[in-house]
């Protein structure tokens, strides 16, 4: 069988921002479980991954999200599965950024997931078959002190999910998530910085920005999170939700099962928070 012929029969598979950390670790995973993997980026990759069919797209423009979605189309004719990496984060109070600093967060991390899910959703439908695995977080579960826009985020991301896999079972698609812990992605070197500083919040701010660079350190390779992923992509009978880790876990269950004050309490303690 010629390569091109085994790409033809190969699941296909959409990861954005596949060029590094857990898109990168993703893309290959899927790659090694059968799929013939197609990896989106803004820039291109000083180093390219053998495995993966790289694919530019700009997940806050329309037109670059159309454009790499007829790309994909062009070159294997089906899409069965669409993972939804690409984000920011930013470290600050709330009310340190400017409204505009929100807007350009939800573009990537919100809407760049719509506007990827309602680009593929069509043509899986079409199929009666695909899967969307959208990449959350457990501050998509938790709040988050100095994360705040970046939790909300994901918190809507939840939202979002969780409605549109209902919307969409009847038509063979389900949408299902994955919410790692900190992850070891280059992430705390790439945060955004708050565009309106407010030294009122100082103190705070550097606990918390200090805690945040010491977990950092035991954090989880995204190997980890790219397991989840290929589990999600390719059980039968797929969960909502998919944790990565051991600390993902230990989140998740806390917050089912602690007492909200409790919960309240511990967090506030971590961070070095007055009670």
């Amino acid at each position: 069988m010629s390569r091109d012929q085994k790409q033809q029969s190969r699941p296909v598979a959409i990861v954005t921002g596949a060029t590094t950390g857990i898109g990168a670790a993703t893309a290959r995973a899927l790659h090694d479980a059968g799929y013939h993997v197609f990896g989106t980026y803004r820039k291109l990759p000083a180093t390219k991954l053998a495995q993966v069919d790289y694919v530019a797209c700009d997940v806050t423009s329309d037109e670059a999200v159309g454009a790499a979605v007829r790309e994909v189309l062009a070159k294997a004719g089906r899409i069965d599965l669409l993972v939804n990496n690409a984000g920011v984060g930013l470290i600050g109070a709330a009310e340190e950024s400017s409204l505009e600093q929100a807007k350009s967060i939800f573009d990537v991390n919100l809407f760049g997931v719509i506007r990827m899910t309602k680009a593929v959703l069509p043509l899986m439908r079409q199929q009666r078959s695909g899967r969307i695995v959208n990449i959350s977080s457990v501050l998509g579960l938790i709040p988050a002190p100095f994360s705040a826009l970046y939790a909300s985020s994901k918190h809507a991301i939840e939202g979002y999910s969780e409605s549109l896999d209902h919307e969409v079972r009847g038509s063979g698609i389900r949408v299902v998530l994955v919410e790692p812990a900190y992850t070891r992605t280059g992430f705390d070197t790439n945060v955004l910085v708050d565009d309106q500083k407010n030294e009122h919040y100082a103190t705070a701010r550097a606990k918390a920005e200090a805690v945040f660079r010491s977990v950092m350190t035991t954090a989880d390779s995204p190997d980890v999170v790219a397991e989840a992923v290929v589990t999600a992509a390719i059980a039968a009978t797929p969960r909502l939700r998919y944790t990565a880790g051991r600390m993902a876990k230990k989140v998740s269950l806390l917050r089912r099962f602690v007492p909200a004050s409790g919960f309240d309490k511990s967090l506030r303690k971590q961070l070095q928070m007055p009670a």
